[in-house]
């Protein structure tokens, strides 16, 4: 409370006048608070096929490279890699139709071949894949043409593979949804590294084979090491806009996504420590196998979180059109004298 004296018609008077309480700060602009974007309708199944599809196209990406050793000593690991390939690609097949309700809507995919789709592109991915590495397999062992034509068959599996691992970065970030958007040239890279370290984990936990164990190691510790730098990354491009990068910092999708970082860093260092005795390996491939599962499903949760935040929307788009705003003409009028 405050008290003035002000004159009126000669007469002073005291007036008591409440004090102006300060303005809170606006909240950032919406349409009535409500959600301008629909949240993914993808469910479960989803994050699942992200994690096994991935998987498997990086098993037949290690199994193509594989292949260049010509003294057969990887013949071994190069029919377990197909192997995963196959059994990888059929789940996450069979996980895609099952979020989709009915086969016939992913057979109406291929009904047209538009590489402007990540979504066609990533049907045609995921049908391609499995056929040429089961053909790899029969044809491979046999000697003379045949033999030549699987290991073609071997190679297509790997580029097949390549794009299983990586395409669904792609199509997440194609969406409208905000951290998804604004992290799009990130998510191809982290989705493809943690197939890696995912790939690479299963195969720490299931071969004994020497040479074969220190291939997949290092296979499994570059895609952990370039999983943990691009998370990073992609949390700094999202943070850009405070409001896009707040589902990786808080609620269910922020836990899942410091829980899914934590993991492959306790993977990573496990995996590095000296003496690597099965039960490391066992350690270290349940760890990884349990990060990059957190990964992908705090992935999803994150773009359910950012659809539903209508700041996070906005927000962007203001951003965006305030910098390519045309420079207001000044308004002072000039002066000219004579």
């Amino acid at each position: 409370m405050s008290t003035e004296q002000v004159t009126i018609a000669g007469t002073e008077v005291l007036i008591t006048a409440r004090e102006t309480e300060p303005a809170l700060p606006a909240p950032g602009p919406t349409y009535y608070d409500q959600p301008v974007l629909k949240k993914p309708v993808w469910t479960m199944e989803i994050p699942l096929y992200y994690y096994v599809g991935g998987a498997a196209g990086a098993s037949l990406v290690l199994g193509a490279a594989a292949q260049l050793d010509r003294s057969g000593e990887l013949d071994g690991l190069v029919r377990r890699c197909h192997w995963a390939g196959i059994i990888g690609s059929t789940i996450a097949g069979g996980l895609l139709i099952s979020d989709l309700g009915r086969p016939e809507r992913f057979l109406n995919m291929l009904r047209v071949f538009r590489p402007t789709s990540p979504m066609n592109m990533g049907a045609w991915i995921l049908s391609g894949a499995g056929p040429t590495a089961v053909t790899a397999g029969l044809l491979m062992t046999r000697p003379g043409f045949w033999g030549g034509i699987g290991d073609l068959f071997g190679f297509a599996s790997g580029l097949f593979g390549m794009g299983l691992a990586t395409y669904t970065g792609v199509l997440v970030a194609n969406t409208a949804v905000p951290v998804w958007q604004k992290s799009g040239r990130i998510l191809p890279i982290l989705f493809g590294a943690s197939a890696m370290a995912s790939a690479g984990s299963i195969f720490d936990m299931l071969l004994e084979n020497p040479r074969e164990r220190r291939i997949t190691y290092t296979f499994g510790t570059i895609g952990r090491v370039a999983e943990l730098a691009a998370a990073v990354a992609l949390e700094r491009q999202a943070a850009q806009l405070p409001v896009v990068a707040r589902p990786l910092k808080s609620g269910a999708s922020g836990f899942l996504w410091k829980a899914a970082t934590a993991l492959t860093a306790a993977s990573l260092i496990t995996s590095l420590l000296p003496n690597r005795t099965r039960k490391k390996r066992l350690i270290a491939g349940v760890l990884g196998t349990a990060g990059s599962l957190a990964l992908r499903f705090a992935v999803h949760e994150a773009g359910v979180a950012s659809a539903r935040d209508p700041r996070a929307t906005f927000g962007p788009q203001r951003s965006s059109t305030a910098s390519t705003a045309l420079p207001q003409p000044d308004s002072t009028p000039l002066l000219s004298g004579r």
